[in-house]
C-alpha cells in the first residue's frame, strides 16, 4: 500500500513534495508516505521529528481517526504540522513557511 500511495500522490502533495525532497529545505532529509507504526504519514523528517500531512477532504469525515493517529505520534514526541490541500495548492510558500517556522523552534 505504501509503495501504492508513492507511486499517486495527491497534487498538493507532490508539490509539497517537490519543496522538500533533495535536502532542499535546510538541507534535512524528509521521506515521503513514510510507515510510522501502523500509521503512514505524508512526510516525514525524522533530525527534526516532525511529520507533515496534507490533508484532503476525506479528513473532514474521519475526524476521529485523525485524532487518535495524532494522539500516537505526539506520544513519541514527534511535531506534527497539517495542511489542508487548498492552503498548499494555492499558497506553498505560506505552507514552507510555516514548515521552516517549526524546524527553526526544533533543531
Amino acid at each position: 500500500m505504501v509503495r501504492e500511495k508513492r507511486h499517486e500522490p495527491t497534487e498538493a502533495e507532490n508539490m509539497l513534495w517537490q519543496r522538500l525532497r533533495r535536502h532542499q529545505l535546510r538541507g534535512l532529509s524528509f521521506r515521503r508516505q513514510h510507515s510510522i507504526g501502523q500509521f503512514i504519514v505524508d512526510f516525514y523528517c525524522k533530525k527534526a521529528k516532525l511529520v507533515i500531512e496534507v490533508d484532503g477532504l476525506i479528513h473532514q469525515y474521519q475526524e476521529e481517526e485523525d485524532s487518535i493517529r495524532q494522539q500516537y505520534l505526539e506520544s513519541l514526541e514527534l511535531k506534527v504540522l497539517r495542511f489542508s490541500n487548498d492552503t498548499v495548492l494555492n499558497n506553498v510558500d505560506e505552507a514552507i513557511k510555516q514548515i521552516e517556522s517549526c524546524l527553526h523552534r526544533t533543531i
